[in-house]
């Protein structure tokens, strides 16, 4: 079942998708070259925790940390460690997640630590513009699959593929709710996108083969070849004027 939020719920859920956003910002300016990953958890459980919220992801589901920090080929859901350390030349993912007097807050971001390739830059360029591209059909009377729709289009015709084991998701009191949000797929599909849905659109966009797999800690998922991957998510709701993203500064 779709939960439509009211207009007071949507209000705490802004108020917890900006403790998500200020979470990036301030970790994006705090990571650097030789930084390691439990690092970078520790210090966004601390601003979360400072901000009155709860880290949604510690626990959940038995993930062990409250930031989710993926490098490189790793896709989502990469687990902080003492022994790993960001290097030059990094493309760096965080998943980030606050609950806030009752509801959550979800985003991801991705980015570049020190010198990045020309074909990482344009990863997470093109990561992020497909999800506004995707946004441009989140109104009110549109199918959910024309937002999905709309990502692997534009992916696609950048010459990327597009991840399709791990989707996006409706959010609110729980951090998964209904719908899936699938980030490829005919339009024309799906419930239709009504006033007071929550969704977080998070497209995971691969440099190759849109195949992925789980490694031995199984959590950690990579590219099945190896090659770069990037991550980009907001939570918006749906408005009668369409899309307002919850989690920005």
């Amino acid at each position: 079942m779709i939960v439509l939020k009211s207009p007071r719920e949507i209000n705490i859920m802004r108020q917890a998708n900006q403790i998500v956003a200020e979470t990036h910002h301030f970790l994006k300016e705090m990571i650097v070259v030789g930084i390691t990953t439990a690092e970078i958890d520790r210090l966004g459980e601390e601003f979360i925790r400072n901000k009155g919220a709860v880290p949604s992801f510690k626990g959940y589901r038995g993930y062990p940390a409250s930031v989710c920090v993926s490098i490189n080929e790793e896709v989502v859901h990469g687990i902080p460690s003492k022994k790993r350390r960001v290097e030059d030349g990094d493309l760096l993912s965080l998943d980030i997640g606050a609950f806030y007097e009752g509801f959550h807050g979800d985003a991801a971001r991705s980015f570049g630590v020190g010198k990045i390739s020309n074909q990482a830059r344009e990863l997470i360029e093109v990561t992020e513009q497909s999800f506004f591209q995707g946004i441009e059909k989140a109104y009110p009377g549109n199918r959910l699959t024309d937002i999905s729709n709309q990502i692997q289009k534009f992916v696609e015709g950048k010459g990327f593929s597009v991840v399709r084991d791990y989707v996006g998701h409706g959010i609110g009191r729980e951090m998964h709710e209904s719908p899936q949000i699938p980030n490829f797929g005919s339009p024309g599909r799906g419930p239709l996108l009504k006033k007071g849905m929550t969704l977080a659109i998070e497209p995971m966009v691969n440099v190759g083969t849109f195949r992925v797999k789980t490694l031995v800690d199984e959590w950690t998922v990579v590219t099945e070849d190896r090659k770069l991957s990037a991550h980009y998510e907001n939570t918006i709701v749906i408005t009668d004027n369409g899309p307002e993203i919850l989690s920005k500064v």
